[in-house]
């Protein structure tokens, strides 16, 4: 486990210590060590290796690209699916290789949507945070910048009105977050989605299905409900990722699948997100009803 260790910021740390379902995400546990990573296991998506494009940006699929900007997070979820990389993997830190970054994407015109993610691309300055985003955001071929961030959910104060109102100006910028579970969605995140939603900035939530955290239908309604509450479009649940140290995490296919009917046996299409697993080797996030 010292190759991850147990982080977490001062508003994680609040939230752990008053939510159980929270704090099984913040805390390590012995379970993590049972399964060694393989090689395999550590980079399931060759994200260091055949996904590579240039340092710091990645491709697995032909209209978008995923660039790494941080290594560091707000916090280390333990059921991260890069949690053996973090550290290892180039990052665009500097303006050379951003510019890097900028030129594949400018050679490639089918890209025409770019994923900022890290680690935390919002544990960098409000003028990084916007070098990254209007340099691809000023690309014409490119019609979305996804700022991808769990900082709603763990260090909402990160999001002000002055970050919110800078990152609607292009109006390109998408965000995606991840909340778990509805005790997440406290009145700190609730004001952080409503500065970005009154930016003009879409937001939705991509969860991780965890294995006592919200593995119930109960449970995931309560969550699907409360982000829907704060205007942030529950958009998908995955499975968690095949990756070493998240065994104890994991909800059997079935379970998951009884959770998405009893889902959406209760809630509107608006509220529903799509229940998927990200397959190795896959063109498409595989739906659950086709596993």
């Amino acid at each position: 486990m010292s190759d991850f260790p147990e982080f977490a910021c001062a508003y994680a740390e609040r939230l752990a210590a008053s939510s159980p379902r929270f704090a099984r995400q913040c805390r390590s546990s012995g379970l993590e060590a049972r399964s060694a990573p393989s090689r395999k296991l550590a980079d399931p998506f060759g994200e260091l290796s055949r996904a590579g494009r240039c340092p710091g940006l990645k491709q697995r699929f032909p209209d978008r690209v995923l660039v790494m900007t941080s290594g560091r997070c707000f916090m280390n979820c333990r059921h991260c699916t890069r949690r053996w990389l973090l550290g290892r993997s180039e990052i665009a830190d500097t303006p050379e290789r951003l510019q890097g970054c900028v030129d594949y994407v400018r050679a490639r015109p089918k890209v025409r949507d770019v994923l900022l993610s890290g680690g935390d691309i919002l544990t960098l300055d409000d003028e990084k945070v916007l070098a990254f985003v209007d340099a691809f955001a000023g690309l014409d071929q490119v019609e979305m910048v996804r700022v991808c961030t769990r900082a709603m959910a763990v260090n909402p104060g990160r999001i002000t009105a002055k970050l919110a109102k800078a990152l609607g100006r292009s109006g390109k910028v998408w965000v995606n977050t991840q909340f778990n579970c509805a005790d997440e969605v406290t009145d700190e995140a609730r004001k952080a989605a409503a500065r970005l939603v009154e930016a003009g900035i879409p937001v939705s939530c991509q969860t991780v299905l965890l294995k006592g955290v919200n593995d119930s239908g109960a449970e995931m309604l309560r969550l699907l409900r409360a982000l829907s509450s704060a205007r942030i479009r529950p958009y998908y649940v995955f499975q968690c990722d095949p990756v070493a140290g998240i065994d104890h995490f994991r909800v059997p296919l079935e379970k998951a699948k009884r959770i998405e009917r009893y889902c959406a046996e209760r809630i509107g299409g608006l509220s529903l997100p799509r229940f998927v697993a990200d397959i190795p080797g896959a063109g498409r996030k595989v739906p659950l009803d086709l596993l």
